[in-house]
């Protein structure tokens, strides 16, 4: 795996070994930037980090602060070698549940310009009810949420406005954002 694009274009990152990790592989992760835009200075949020493939390929690409999210100890090593490995600042590395780091920092009023969220794909039904109700509060007003999912899987988050869902191969991403008239989307 290499970042695709920004400051740390073309340098290879590590993935944790095993199974339990599936990280975004190249394609899907530049069609993801393709779709989400520039993110300079931007504030993001990593759920379900695995590799930390997303969040650093925002970092190389720009953006201001990423907070991994990781619930794995040999993923999050993974992660923070990765940071190491490429010299990238303003990144926090939280081993926590994603479920649990979502209530907590909205809760804290935290928001995020972009919130990336690629759970094993197999776990997502079980996730959406939470992100149904808590990911409106964590998503900045302009913000973008990108949901990766299985290719047969197509989320249904009716409090946000779902920007675009397309397949990748396997799998699927589906962007989200918040109505444009700020009711229901």
């Amino acid at each position: 795996m290499r970042i695709i694009a920004g400051s740390r274009r073309g340098h290879a990152i590590a993935a944790p070994k095993g199974l339990t990790t599936r990280p975004t592989g190249d394609r899907v992760r530049e069609a993801a930037f393709n779709l989400i835009g520039p993110v300079d200075g931007a504030t993001v949020i990593d759920l379900f980090a695995g590799s930390g493939a997303l969040g650093l390929e925002a970092l190389s690409r720009g953006a201001n602060r990423c907070v991994f999210v990781e619930q794995d100890e040999a993923a999050c090593r993974t992660i923070l070698a990765n940071l190491e490995k490429l010299r990238l600042t303003g990144a926090v590395v939280l081993r926590q549940d994603a479920r649990q780091a979502l209530i907590d920092e909205a809760r804290a009023g935290r928001r995020y310009d972009l919130v990336l969220i690629d759970p094993p794909y197999e776990t997502y039904p079980v996730h959406e009810a939470l992100l149904e109700t808590q990911l409106p509060a964590l998503l900045a007003e302009d913000g973008l949420a990108v949901v990766e999912t299985a290719g047969r899987v197509h989320p249904r988050l009716t409090r946000l406005h779902e920007r675009t869902s397309r397949r990748y191969g396997a799998a699927r991403l589906t962007l989200f954002e918040h109505p444009a008239d700020g009711g229901q989307a």
